[in-house]
C-alpha cells in the first residue's frame, strides 16, 4: 500500500467535501490499485461522480457507501454525461465536518485543530469564542492601510496617529487614542469595551457611527478618550474590510471554508468551467411550510414552471422552516409531518427532468425539529425525511448554516430570522448616512464582522467548539440569508448577499445564477 496514493485519495475525496472512514478509505485503496497506469486519478474522479449521487447521510463516507458504488461501476459503463458533470461541478459541506483554524498570535499564523470536537464543551470553549473572534479580526486590522503602522503624518489626520492601544494602556496615555475590543456588558445599563488586556466602560452617547448594527458582543474600532474613569467615544465603526483575493494571497494553503486546497493550475481550470456554466441556475426557497395545503400547492406550481424549461435548474435550495408552527416540545405531530415529507417527495418524483438532473438541498430553518436551536443546527431528523429520500435519492439533509462550492465559488446559506433580531439588540440607532436600509445594515455588520450571527449568546446560543462554522472568513463569494423579511439583494466589495424572502407568506423565492452571480427576484402570482 502506497502511502502517496493513500494522501492522493485523501485529498481529492477532501476537495469534493468528504471525509473518509479508515474501512471506507481501505476499500478505495484497494480499487484504485486495480488502475496501476491511472497516474491523473481518472478512477477515482469517476468514483467521486457516483458517489455525490448516492443519498448519504452526512459528508462522512463509510465503507458501506463505496462497495454500494464500486458495484455500480463495476455493472455500468455507460455513465450518462450530464449527471457527471453536475455532480462533479457542485459540492456541500455540512457545518459539522468543516475544518477549525486557530489564529496564533505569537507565531502570527493559523493552525489547525486536529483532534475531535465535542458538541459539550468545557467553560474555557465559551472564553475561546470570544478571543478567537477578536484574534481572527486583530490580525486583519494589522494589514489595514491606515493601521498597518504605528503613527500616521499630520496631514492624513487631524489626530496624532492611528495606533491601536491597548485598553490597559489606557491608564497611563492621556489624549485621544484608538481602540479595539468586544462590547459587553459587564454590570446592568453599563457597557465595557474589552480587548485581551483589560476592559473599560465606554460611553456612546455621543459617538458618531458607521453604517451596521452595533449590538453586544460585535467587535468595535473606537476613537475617544478617558474622562473620569469612562472613555468617551467620539467615533466608532467595525474592523475594515479585506479584499478576499488580499486574504487568500495572506493565507494561502489554508482550507477555510472546508472545500479542499486547490493548486493554482486547478484553480484556474475551474474558473474557467465556471465562467462557462452560463445555463447553471439555483432556485432558493425559504418557509416552505409543508402542513399547508395552499403552500404545497405553490411548491407543486414553481416545479412545473422550472420542468418546463429548456435546461433545468442544476439546484433547488429548500430552506426551512418545513412547518407553519414550531416544532418544539409541544409539538405532537412528527407523524403527519413526516407524511408531508413523502408528500413533497412524490410530487417531486412527477416531474421527471427535475428529478434526474436537478439535486435537492434541504436545510433546517430556525423553528425546525432538531435537538434544540442552537447553532449550527444539524439536518433534519432521518424520521421526517424517510419516505422522502426513498423517491428522492440525490436529495441532500444538510446543516444550518450550510456551504456550497460551485467549482471555485464559496456560497453560504443561512436561515435565520436575523435582521429582526440584530435590530431589536441595537445598542445606538444606526446611522442613515450611508443607507436606511435595515438588510444593507445587516449586510454589512455579519461580513465586517466576519461572523454569521454576531448577537449575544444569550439571544442566539451558539455551541462553542464550533463557533467556527459561523464564519465568514475570507469573505464568501455569496452569502444567502432566510429571513422572513422581505426579500432584498445587495452587493458590495465583490460579495453578493441575498434573502429570498418567505415562500410561504409572500410567494417570493430567487433565481441565482452562479457563473455571473446574478440575482433574479421571483414572485408568484396570487
Amino acid at each position: 500500500m502506497s502511502s502517496s496514493l493513500r494522501k492522493k485519495i485523501q485529498k481529492k475525496f477532501k476537495n469534493r467535501g468528504y471525509n473518509l472512514k479508515k474501512d471506507a478509505l481501505d476499500e478505495i485503496i484497494v480499487y484504485a490499485e486495480q488502475y496501476p497506469d491511472d497516474v491523473d486519478g481518472d478512477s477515482l474522479d469517476l468514483l467521486l461522480d457516483y458517489l455525490q449521487e448516492e443519498p448519504l447521510n452526512s459528508s462522512t463516507v463509510d465503507a458501506e457507501a463505496v462497495r454500494k458504488v464500486i458495484n455500480i461501476l463495476a455493472g455500468a459503463n455507460d455513465a450518462p454525461e450530464e449527471s457527471t458533470a453536475t455532480a462533479s461541478s457542485l459540492s456541500v459541506i455540512d457545518a459539522f465536518v468543516m475544518p477549525k483554524y486557530r489564529y496564533d498570535d505569537v507565531k502570527k499564523q493559523f493552525t489547525e485543530h486536529t483532534s475531535s470536537l465535542p458538541v459539550h464543551g468545557e467553560a474555557s470553549a465559551k472564553t475561546a469564542v470570544y478571543r478567537e473572534r477578536f484574534l481572527l479580526l486583530l490580525q486583519r486590522v494589522s494589514r489595514a492601510e491606515h493601521f498597518s503602522r504605528p503613527a500616521f503624518d499630520s496631514e492624513m489626520s487631524q489626530f496624532e496617529n492611528y495606533e491601536i492601544s491597548s485598553i490597559q494602556s489606557l491608564i497611563f496615555q492621556m489624549g485621544k487614542k484608538w481602540v479595539m475590543g468586544v462590547i459587553s456588558q459587564l454590570e446592568d445599563g453599563h457597557f465595557y469595551l474589552e480587548d485581551l488586556s483589560a476592559s473599560v466602560e465606554i460611553d456612546l452617547s455621543k459617538a458618531k457611527i458607521t453604517t451596521g448594527f452595533f449590538t453586544e458582543n460585535t467587535i468595535i474600532l473606537a476613537e475617544g478618550e478617558m474622562q473620569n474613569g469612562i472613555f468617551q467615544v467620539i467615533t466608532c465603526g467595525f474592523p475594515p474590510l479585506e479584499d478576499r483575493d488580499k486574504t487568500l494571497k495572506t493565507h494561502s494553503g489554508y482550507d477555510f471554508f472546508g472545500g479542499g486546497t486547490l493548486s493554482k493550475e486547478e484553480t484556474v481550470k475551474l474558473a474557467d468551467l465556471e465562467r462557462q456554466a452560463v445555463n447553471d441556475t439555483f432556485v432558493i426557497l425559504s418557509d416552505i411550510w409543508l402542513d399547508d395545503e395552499q403552500v404545497l400547492g405553490k411548491v407543486e406550481k414553481v416545479l412545473d414552471g422550472f420542468e418546463s424549461v429548456d435546461i433545468v435548474p442544476s439546484l433547488f435550495v429548500l430552506m426551512g422552516n418545513f412547518c407553519s408552527r414550531p416544532c418544539n416540545l409541544s409539538f405532537a405531530s412528527f407523524s403527519s409531518l413526516r407524511e408531508q415529507f413523502g408528500k413533497l417527495g412524490r410530487m417531486i418524483g412527477d416531474h421527471p427532468r427535475l428529478k434526474e438532473n436537478s439535486r435537492f438541498l434541504f436545510i433546517p430553518g430556525p423553528d425546525d425539529a432538531g435537538p434544540s436551536t442552537v447553532l449550527p443546527r444539524c439536518g433534519l431528523p432521518n424520521y421526517l425525511t424517510e419516505e422522502l429520500r426513498n423517491v428522492i435519492p440525490n436529495a441532500i439533509f444538510s446543516s444550518n448554516p450550510c456551504r456550497v462550492k460551485f467549482y471555485n465559488q464559496e456560497i453560504v446559506f443561512f436561515r435565520q430570522d436575523l435582521l429582526y433580531r440584530m435590530r431589536r439588540s441595537c445598542l445606538i440607532t444606526p446611522s442613515t448616512e450611508e443607507t436606511d436600509d435595515p438588510f444593507q445594515h445587516l449586510v454589512y455588520t455579519i461580513t465586517y464582522q466576519s461572523h454569521l450571527c454576531p448577537l449575544p449568546l444569550m439571544v442566539q446560543p451558539i455551541i462553542w467548539n464550533y463557533d467556527h462554522c459561523l464564519r465568514l472568513y475570507p469573505t464568501p463569494h455569496t452569502i444567502v440569508l432566510g429571513d422572513k423579511s422581505e426579500q432584498k439583494v445587495c452587493k458590495f466589495g465583490g460579495t453578493t448577499c441575498f434573502n429570498p424572502g418567505s415562500f410561504s407568506t409572500d410567494n417570493t423565492f430567487v433565481a441565482y445564477r452562479p457563473s455571473t452571480q446574478d440575482v433574479e427576484l421571483s414572485k408568484l402570482d396570487d
